[in-house]
């Protein structure tokens, strides 16, 4: 093994970029050499990771009411012609099939899906028929493509994604906005909860919401070089899409009343990469205890009988946990590098002393720390280290995030502004503060993510941009 593998070793904080381009390499989250442009290959530490997210996900939307479906990957242009704005909004990024074989040429073309409201809806105008069906709640993890024009990443940005969307469709505005705060809700206890990505929700500005919503809430992670990564969104479409889609019911009364849908997409990939960036450190990857690939790895130091008959064991104590038990020829100190880079939560390590003392070592990768464990409560101390890990790095991360957000007066200040997130005095997120928000694009190449939807901030001076009366407090942010 070479030296530089030895010492993975890189200083995230001061090399972002770096970092993450050798972890995704060097703990074998993907593969870029596939020969399309954009087009990444996730290889399995990274994939079983993201089916434990997935998992959790998925629990937490069925627990709601959500069912699953399989839609086509496949959506005729004339689906997407039918809302304006949103075929407006996503056209520029379509990949576009419109032949087969070796002469068929289709009459209509159809879109790859970028997003799946139009494909949903045409199926919910022939499902949805009384006040009785609603609300109805679907979802689908699936993969959606987008030809992204700016430079792509893999997990953060690609032309092809990872992700869950539910549809949701409701008899009044009410329930519709209601749905809109549970969306709020699951991001929390999720995304936060168990994977210890922090966030801010923000209502995203007019010129910035989903083609076709009414409004969009989003949430916005910070990843160390101090960009913001979009997370999960959701968007209140209202009767924006019920209506060109035929999506009616009738009330109690019998009467046709059309149905108010709203939209939300948490993407696993990107939550993957604020995961892995803002647990990590400069000797590889960190992964909560829920979500890790490995929670435990048992290190032999030598794999004779003896040894290998204590390790067997203590792999019974462990059932319900995933266990690997590392029997490869490697030394025991590339052993304990390899799955420390890896970001296994626990190691236990065993050799004849532990095997005569009928105990092991138990190392715990974010405190980088080991300690004696006897075997007879070694099912006890894993549970309780493993949550402990997890709520320490939630905590780290926390006080990580709050700490870069910032107060910024001046519009000089902020275009010399770098890897904070910026809370500031702003015009409007209608339509009126547009030509302040392309202002702060094109002179601090940094974009204006919107207000804070937890507490009602109050403006108490003038536009950081344009000098008249602020009526909003807005976070400005360098993004992906």
């Amino acid at each position: 093994m070479s030296k530089k593998k030895v010492t993975f070793n890189i200083d995230k904080e001061k090399n972002f970029s770096e970092w993450f381009t050798e972890i995704v390499k060097d703990a074998e989250l993907a593969d870029l050499r596939y020969n399309i442009k954009g087009f990444v290959v996730f290889r399995a530490w990274s994939v079983l990771a993201m089916e434990q997210m997935y998992r959790f996900y998925e629990d937490a939307l069925q627990e709601t009411g959500h069912l699953p479906l399989f839609m086509p990957s496949l959506i005729p242009e004339s689906n997407l012609k039918k809302e304006a704005s949103h075929v407006q909004g996503f056209t520029p990024e379509v990949f576009w099939v419109d032949s087969a074989g070796k002469d068929k040429k289709f009459e209509e073309r159809y879109a790859l899906r970028p997003t799946s409201e139009t494909a949903f809806y045409q199926m919910y105008s022939q499902w949805i028929r009384s006040y009785k069906d609603l609300p109805f709640k679907r979802y689908q993890r699936a993969q959606v493509w987008r030809c992204e024009g700016k430079a792509t990443r893999p997990f953060i940005r690609s032309r092809e994604f990872h992700w869950i969307e539910a549809h949701n469709a409701f008899s009044s505005l009410k329930e519709a906005e209601e749905q809109v705060l549970e969306d709020m809700k699951t991001t929390k206890k999720v995304m936060h909860d168990v994977f210890g990505v922090p966030f801010l929700f923000f209502r995203r500005p007019e010129w910035d919401k989903f083609p076709g919503a009414v409004y969009t809430f989003a949430a916005d992670s910070l990843l160390p070089d101090g960009k913001i990564i979009q997370q999960p969104s959701t968007h209140l479409l209202g009767q924006n899409f019920s209506k060109p889609f035929n999506v009616k019911f009738k009330d109690e009364n019998g009467r046709e009343e059309y149905a108010y849908i709203t939209c939300y997409g948490p993407a696993i990939t990107r939550i993957f990469a604020s995961l892995i960036s803002v647990h990590g450190d400069n000797f590889g990857l960190v992964f909560p205890f829920e979500v890790a690939p490995y929670q435990i790895v048992i290190t032999p130091v030598l794999c004779n009988r003896k040894i290998l008959s204590f390790v067997n064991k203590i792999k019974k104590k462990l059932v319900g946990y995933r266990v690997y038990v590392d029997t490869s020829d490697k030394r025991i100190g590339e052993k304990f590098y390899h799955w420390e880079m890896k970001g296994v939560p626990l190691r236990i390590e065993v050799g004849e002393r532990e095997v005569n003392g009928n105990k092991v070592v138990l190392f715990r990768r974010d405190l980088r720390k080991r300690k004696e464990v006897k075997v007879s409560v070694l099912d006890k101390v894993v549970a309780s280290e493993g949550k402990s890990l997890s709520r320490n790095l939630i905590s780290k991360a926390d006080k990580e995030f709050k700490g870069n957000i910032v107060n910024v007066r001046k519009f000089a200040d902020l275009k010399k502004f770098k890897g904070k997130i910026a809370r500031v005095n702003f015009c409007s997120i209608s339509k009126k503060g547009e030509a302040c928000a392309a202002k702060v694009e094109k002179e601090a190449l940094a974009s204006v993510r919107g207000t804070r939807v937890d507490m009602n901030e109050k403006a108490t001076g003038n536009c950081i941009v344009c000098g008249k009366k602020a009526t909003e407090i807005v976070y400005i942010a360098k993004s992906y």
